[in-house]
């Protein structure tokens, strides 16, 4: 796994259950470190003393859970009987990695090919095992293929939302990716007024339908902005109601994460909890700022907040520094501004207040004024070194691969009895 797919496994893991079947001390140790990885905070890790005997024993018994992981050191025909053993013994849906004990490259092509998610060698590396078992939950959510962008402004006023508008429109038009964005700001959100449609619907709304598995509600909910630039077209809640929930909000984004390749949305708006929610999931945050000395000192603030959320981690944040200008004489400098977060500044954005009046009235779309792509292109380096990565281009990672897929192990059992 290369250092810029890693990049995408670091994001706080769904909730599940792995796990891990060895007689090993050593793999059960890298096993473990998991729970040092801040990415595992909302999984369950359990540990057996066994092999796949073990396994198709015990979940005879008890329900199965998200990934099973079966160390062996055996890998005749017969391991290959016992994996159909366990599949029948587990829930459909159940995702499978097997570490076994030579590294060869026909008999990893092999486990593959019957389903198995991945094929690992032993000894272990805790820092490569940790990423397998990251790759292979959110290919079972179906997020593996998608990305997910947010933008969030240090203090209110920074053009957060219209920037969020300007990326989106650059994905969709510039790069040519399929693409979603909403607000997270339920009733306060202005995105109807920006991309000029009437609000259907509320986030507690699109929240419910994606929690209960309603596609076709959901489906109703989305407004086309243009061939590849989709919206949710919420704005309709109360204004001085209670906000969605947070678990209602994160099955959204799994539904949409599973459609759409980049899914970009707007904090500016949003209450602590789903900010919190959406930094610790995002694969890049762009935070916003100006160089207004108050906006200089919340940026560092929130820069350190948002680090300590992720584990420490610094590279999957951006910094754009917006309304450059604005201030004259009495501006924080850009170097000053870098070296006090501790932070580069990738787009630099000068103040421009008629352009982002009219654009934001007439709903007009950024990349189609002169001005305004301009800015879109500097917007680009945020998300530019994500699209090596994508398989497919601009392919979704499609409806089959949500929650409700099959899973490997429901898929290794059919491809071995249809072999049978």
């Amino acid at each position: 796994m290369s250092e810029t797919e890693k990049s995408y496994t670091s994001v706080l893991l769904p909730g599940a259950r792995v796990a891990f079947f060895t007689h090993d001390d050593t793999s059960k140790a890298a096993f473990l470190s998991f729970e040092k990885d801040w990415r595992f905070a909302r999984i369950a890790l359990e540990v057996y003393d066994g092999d796949v005997d073990t396994a198709i024993e015990t979940y005879g018994n008890t329900t199965s859970p998200d990934l099973v992981i079966v160390q062996t050191d055996d890998v005749s025909g017969a391991f290959t009987a016992k994996l159909e053993s366990l599949a029948g013994s587990c829930a459909e849906g159940t995702a499978a990695i097997v570490v076994g004990p030579v590294n060869d490259v026909n008999l990893y092509r092999k486990m593959v090919g019957m389903g198995v998610s991945d094929y690992l060698v032993k000894p272990l590396d805790p820092e490569a095992f940790a990423n397998d078992v990251a790759v292979t939950l959110l290919e079972k959510v179906g997020a593996k293929d998608s990305r997910l962008i947010a933008l969030m402004g240090a203090k209110g006023g920074v053009g957060t939302s219209v920037l969020a508008q300007a990326l989106s429109w650059g994905l969709a038009d510039s790069l040519g990716q399929k693409t979603f964005l909403m607000d997270a700001a339920g009733g306060w959100s202005t995105l109807s007024v920006g991309m000029d449609f009437e609000p259907a619907t509320t986030l507690i709304e699109a929240g419910r339908a994606a929690y209960e598995g309603k596609e076709d509600s959901l489906t109703r909910m989305i407004h086309t902005a243009a061939e590849k630039l989709f919206v949710l077209s919420s704005g309709g809640d109360v204004m001085l109601d209670d906000p969605v929930s947070t678990d209602y909000y994160e099955a959204l984004l799994d539904y949409l994460m599973a459609v759409y390749p980049f899914v970009v949305v707007d904090l500016s708006g949003a209450v602590p909890a789903l900010k919190r929610t959406v930094c610790s999931r995002a694969h890049r945050i762009g935070l916003v700022t100006s160089p207004v000395l108050s906006s200089v000192r919340a940026t560092r603030s929130l820069t350190q907040e948002i680090r300590e959320l992720r584990g420490g981690s610094e590279t999957d944040i951006s910094l754009i520094l917006n309304m450059r200008g604005i201030g004259a004489k009495n501006e924080v400098p850009k170097k000053q501004i870098q070296e006090g977060v501790e932070q580069d500044i990738i787009a630099d954005i000068a103040f421009n207040p008629a352009l982002f009046f009219k654009t934001e009235a007439e709903g007009r779309k950024w990349s189609g004024v002169k001005e305004g792509a301009v800015i879109v292109e500097s917007l680009l380096p945020l998300v530019q070194d994500m699209l090596a990565v994508l398989p497919g281009g601009d392919e979704p990672g499609g409806k089959g691969k949500t929650g409700k897929q099959a899973g490997v192990l429901g898929g290794l059992l059919g491809k071995l009895s249809s072999g049978s």
